[in-house]
């Protein structure tokens, strides 16, 4: 009877094998032979299969005596002893009689086929209970890269087996309750891609915070990927939309994020790697071209889609020939797993005031207690459960510390870090990439992490108050109006893509502008017309952009398409800048181009500003950027909407404007609207109804203009009032008016979310739309269903108005 293979080449294995030589070995295996037609690159190689690693722990009583020391463990002895003196035992095992010929053969036959001598390898621990859709242990057993020769080679395989008890991974298999000797380890030797010359990273199918699953982001650092997974570097980061990703002439490619990328790791000088500082020029550029993002989002979805799952992968580029490729790939854990049809929401119930420090938020929940600042992993009995875990970086060491705290802090990483991965699947709250907070946060003092107000998680003193709530979004009825959202943050906007809401009824650009461009428009087209310091300042926000405007452009597209990709196909009405000129010149470089005016309110704003010669050239940048979205990602759902149109003449103006700029209504699907927050608007519907596709009412500006009361003075709070009668009939006036010619009609405010009876109101009129802030939207929702059961009885799924665009 012929003896089983203990070496198989990547070529001979496929996801089948996991039981045979795990889940990385398989996978590799799997993409090598099935997936390479389709034009994914994989590295080749071998793996060692389960069987060598039991023949290991058969000889010499190894596997008794494993379980004597697991068996310790259980009657209350320490997790490193333990560890340690497994690790020991199975050092000291030689390895089976056979096995390291039979692993130096495999290596020369590879070497023989790449035409080169000792080629240099990455070893990688694969174990059979890895990498399955319920349970990762990623990073759990170590990984060698730049081994070489055959020595170096067996003492690499030698300590992958023993790593398949280092502390950590005895610690998740307990916690995850695998029993340890069911668990077999096998050892994948793979050709090492040269992306010490270039750059790694790691890919996800879904984006990793939210599990948004439409698009790929693909993170980015100089050098080997072990700094990406560490945590150990700020990566680039890239979001794909996987829709236009389908379309070879769209941009598929719409948010790009610049990371810091301090250091690399590089081959030692003598073997294995070492980690150095990268230049001022690698710092300030992206690792990857564009076509290369784009290829390796390609290779992704084609992965996605043959696995039939979302996808974990990581990716090398060859310094030496330039070519990408995928070296593991692995289903993701974390967001899959999630009920879609639960929305679990935290939110802070006290107002937390300034932050200590803030960075990259991972995950949505809140958690507080007392901070213990570490530099290295210690005994758990010296870190309290519930305290707040605060160090430089993590790795798969940490793990027993990290259960056990209620947050988690980092001085260094990104979304894809190890502190990033881990602490989601432990649905602990962290804040990554914070730059000092070993610095700045003291062990003993109490604080309160908060990962539920947007992209930036913040850390604020005391134990602060908090509340969770769950929502199931499966028992939302369904409803004729449409109820849409208000979204103003950019990188808040995947998180919500579960609420089964019927598109965005408004997005603000301001704050894209404010948060992420930074500088008033005019100032980047002309800093010769500010003064020293804001010109500084906008050399040093613009570091590495020739073109100023391009870079206005670019940031504002990014901004919109994040928020145009999270509702598609749904209608995202995106509207133009509607800062007062107060608010424009506490831009950077703003004051050299705004007038001081005695009531900006209704001053110099909306479209009055987009055909002046004043301001132009900056109403030129957003169309750009608008257009950009539209025609070059393929975002055909988002309208354009034009604020605090006063006249006819100005509408006309502002159309001639933006067909000057590439934005013809009509053309390409495009859809254009108008605020309803003056009274002229009411007046002049139908002519205004000529002009756009669509209203929108703005409650705060009509009211504040229908009863002539500044809606911010505290004198008059009490003739503030949305519900007064010469409001709400101008409300009644234009929904019909606009109807009957074919308009659309929305409201966008805070009224109805507070008030169920004004929700009624806007139900009765027939309006088409009510868009509210996304923490509003289930309660909102219900009393848009009570209201339409009181009015019209059971049929309640008929939608009126705001068809889904079609794709250009």
């Amino acid at each position: 009877m012929a003896t089983a293979r203990r070496v198989v080449p990547f070529a001979e294995l496929g996801r089948q094998d996991v039981g045979r030589v795990g889940g990385k070995s398989a996978s590799l295996g799997e993409m090598t032979a099935h997936l390479a037609t389709a034009g994914v690159r994989v590295p080749p190689g071998f793996a060692t299969t389960a069987d060598a690693y039991r023949d290991l722990l058969d000889g010499h009583g190894l596997r008794a005596r494993i379980a004597a020391q697991i068996g310790r463990l259980h009657e209350g002895a320490v997790l490193d002893e333990v560890g340690v003196a497994i690790r020991s035992m199975i050092m000291a095992e030689e390895l089976p009689t056979g096995l390291g010929s039979e692993i130096v053969t495999a290596y020369e036959r590879l070497a023989c086929d790449q035409g080169r001598e000792d080629p240099e390898v990455a070893v990688r621990s694969s174990a059979t209970a890895e990498d399955l859709p319920e349970a990762s242990f990623a990073g759990q057993q170590e990984t060698y890269l730049n081994v070489r020769r055959p020595a170096q080679l067996l003492q690499a395989c030698h300590r992958c087996y023993a790593s398949l008890f280092t502390d950590r991974a005895i610690d998740y298999r307990e916690r995850m309750g695998f029993d340890h000797l069911s668990v077999a380890l096998s050892v994948g030797v793979q050709i090492m891609v040269r992306s010490d010359l270039a750059g790694a990273g790691v890919i996800f199918t879904l984006d990793p915070e939210s599990g948004f699953p439409a698009v790929i982001v693909v993170s980015a650092a100089w050098g080997l990927g072990e700094t990406v997974v560490s945590g150990q570097v700020d990566p680039d980061e890239h979001t794909v939309f996987k829709p236009s990703l389908k379309d070879p002439a769209l941009d598929a490619v719409i948010d790009v994020r610049v990371g810091a990328k301090r250091k690399k790791a590089v081959y030692g000088e003598h073997g294995l790697t070492r980690t150095v500082d990268t230049t001022g020029e690698e710092r300030s550029r992206t690792v990857l071209t564009a076509a290369e993002v784009r290829q390796l989002a390609e290779w992704a979805m084609t992965v996605e889609e043959h696995y039939g799952c979302p996808m974990d992968l990581e990716w090398a580029k060859d310094g030496l020939t330039g070519e990408l490729a995928i070296v593991q790939a692995r289903p993701e854990t974390v967001q899959s797993r999630r009920r879609t049809t639960t929305l679990r929401r935290c939110r802070l119930t006290v107002s937390p005031g300034e932050s200590l420090i803030e960075g990259i938020a991972v995950g949505e929940a809140i958690g507080s207690g007392p901070v213990v600042v570490l530099d290295s992993p210690v005994d758990l009995d010296r870190f309290p459960t519930g305290g707040v875990l605060v160090t430089g970086i993590t790795d798969p060491d940490w793990e027993p510390v990290m259960k056990r705290a209620s947050a988690i802090v980092t001085d260094h990483g990104g979304r894809t870090s190890h502190a990033a991965i881990v602490s989601r699947e432990l649905g602990v709250p962290a804040v990554v990439g914070t730059g000092r907070a070993t610095e700045l946060l003291c062990t003993g003092h109490e604080a309160t992490v908060s990962c539920a107000e947007g992209a930036r998680g913040q850390v604020y003193a005391g134990l602060l108050a908090y509340e969770e709530r769950e929502t199931d979004l499966a028992e939302l009825p369904a409803t004729r109006t449409r109820v849409m959202l208000n979204l103003a943050d950019p990188s808040a906007a995947f998180r919500w893509w579960r609420l089964p809401a019927d598109g965005v009824g408004l997005a603000r650009l301001e704050f894209i502008v404010a948060h992420q461009v930074k500088a008033h428009p005019m100032a980047l087209l002309h800093p010769d017309r500010v003064d020293q310091h804001d010109r500084c300042a906008i050399e040093q926000l613009t570091e590495g952009c020739l073109d100023r405007g391009q870079y206005f452009v670019d940031r504002l597209a990014y901004g919109v398409a994040r928020i145009a990709a999270s509702r598609w196909p749904d209608p995202v009405v995106v509207r133009t800048s509607d800062f007062k000129t107060n608010e424009y010149a506490r831009l950077l470089g703003g004051r050299a181009f705004e007038p001081v005016e005695a009531n900006p309110m209704i001053g110099w704003r909306g479209a009055s500003r987009y055909y002046s010669d004043a301001y132009r050239e900056g109403f030129a940048l957003e169309c750009r950027a608008l257009r950009r979205v539209r025609d070059d990602f393929g975002l055909t759902n988002v309208i354009i909407m034009i604020p605090f149109c006063r006249t006819l003449e100005e509408a006309d103006r502002v159309l001639a404007v933006m067909a000057e700029q590439g934005l013809r209504r009509g053309e390409n699907s495009l859809k254009v609207y108008v605020m309803a927050e003056i009274p002229s608007n009411i007046i002049l519907a139908e002519d205004f109804a000529e002009r756009f596709d669509g209203f929108s009412i703005g409650s705060n500006d009509l009211t504040q203009l229908t009863l002539g009361v500044d809606r911010d003075s505290e004198a008059l709070a009490h003739v503030f009032d949305e519900t007064n009668p010469a409001v709400t009939r101008s409300i009644q006036t234009l929904v019909p008016r606009a109807q009957s010619v074919g308009c659309t009609v929305g409201l966008c405010g805070q009224r109805p979310s507070d008030d169920p009876a004004f929700t009624e109101f806007l139900v009765k009129t027939g309006i088409d739309s009510i868009s509210v802030a996304p923490d509003s939207f289930a309660a909102v929702k219900q009393h848009v269903a009570a209201a339409e059961l009181s009015l019209h009885g059971e049929d309640r799924t008929a939608h009126s108005g705001l068809d889904r665009p079609k794709r250009a």
